[in-house]
């Protein structure tokens, strides 16, 4: 088939939506379709912003190539790439614009309570629920994402897991001393509670972070305030054949933001035989993660509660491994053969 897939991005910003994207193209290509990402900006600030999004992809024609010859599926992904119309249009959605939604009243929200800013919040509910279910088949990335759409939209949405972009290359090369975080370093990805709890520490554990983002300076501050600073490697950007390596040879992954979408981290990390960390409030992470059986659930903002996982899992390589074990079963089914299946039925 020739496909479109459609996606939306913050330029100069690459996360786990646009490896998603790349990875789903990719995918494709390996099984004879021909296939085109077609990405434009997002933006929302100022807010009026975002209705001037939802226009930008109502008026994008994806019916045919430049030589007249027929798109034959388009795959929607992030918002608000899901308003382009095409009569055979599949949703696969990452998330909506979180701020209008569950994020509202947080302060993680840019809306405030002003009559303004509630209808515009209410526009966009209805344009997302509308323009949603003229999909074909519409599905979700996490039982959370299926969740939010179902209490805000009122439509239902598969949850369809997506399997990591290197799945088949992960390994297991035994547990060393380092809790792996993989992630942007930003406010809602909560890596300060890892920052913090290092400090706590009554083991030689130590911690490596992958990941930029605008608070890696007030992090790398906060690792020095709380007596960690020794034992935590700030790496930025990691390759991703060094990132695999650095996947065998943890102890254990950290990876507990707010209300995760899906957490992509961690099915990276159980794909690789390891215990993941998370907190009970982070959402689709919760998928996975069965305390005691493939990680550690602790309470969000209790660093005290994961330094004192953390040293359990430094003391103890037998727990360590037999979780590894059974992270490992838990996402063994998620793999790109079975999600491309599903997402080009007709």
């Amino acid at each position: 088939m020739r496909i479109a897939v459609t996606t939306s991005q913050v330029p100069f910003e690459y996360g786990g939506a646009e490896v998603l994207a790349d990875a789903l193209v990719e995918q494709l290509k390996m099984r004879g379709h021909e296939v085109a990402q077609v990405t434009c900006p997002q933006r929302w600030y100022p807010k009026e912003e975002i209705l001037k999004n939802y226009l930008m992809w109502r008026l994008v024609n994806l019916d045919v190539t430049h030589e007249q010859q027929p798109i034959d599926r388009v795959i929607a992904l992030k918002y608000p790439a899901y308003a382009v119309p095409h009569k055979h249009k599949t949703t696969w959605l990452i998330h909506q614009l979180r701020q209008a939604y569950e994020l509202f009243g947080t302060e993680y929200s840019f809306f405030g309570n002003s009559e303004e800013d509630h209808r515009l919040r209410g526009l966009i509910r209805t344009m997302d629920r509308n323009m949603i279910l003229e999909s074909q088949r519409i599905y979700t990335i996490s039982g959370n994402v299926a969740g939010r759409l179902k209490k805000y939209n009122d439509v239902d949405g598969e949850v369809l897991y997506p399997p990591p972009a290197m799945d088949g290359r992960f390994h297991n090369s035994g547990y060393g001393d380092y809790i792996l975080s993989v992630s942007r370093l930003n406010l809602l990805k909560r890596v300060d509670l890892l920052v913090r709890a290092m400090g706590l520490l009554r083991t030689r554990a130590r911690c490596i972070l992958a990941g930029r983002g605008p608070d890696m300076e007030q992090l790398q501050a906060l690792a020095k305030q709380v007596g960690a600073a020794d034992r935590i490697d700030f790496l930025g950007f990691v390759p991703n054949d060094d990132l695999l390596e650095l996947y065998a040879d943890c102890l254990g992954v950290y990876y507990a933001p707010l209300d995760e979408d899906y957490g992509l981290a961690t099915v990276e990390g159980m794909k690789a035989q390891k215990p993941v960390l998370t907190c009970d409030d982070s959402g689709g992470c919760l998928e996975f993660v069965r305390d005691g059986e493939t990680g550690f659930v602790t309470p969000n903002g209790d660093p005290a509660a994961l330094a004192q996982r953390i040293d359990e899992m430094f003391s103890d390589r037998q727990l360590v491994s037999r979780m590894g074990e059974q992270a490992e079963q838990t996402v063994i089914d998620i793999t790109w053969d079975h999600t491309i299946a599903k997402l080009l039925e007709s």
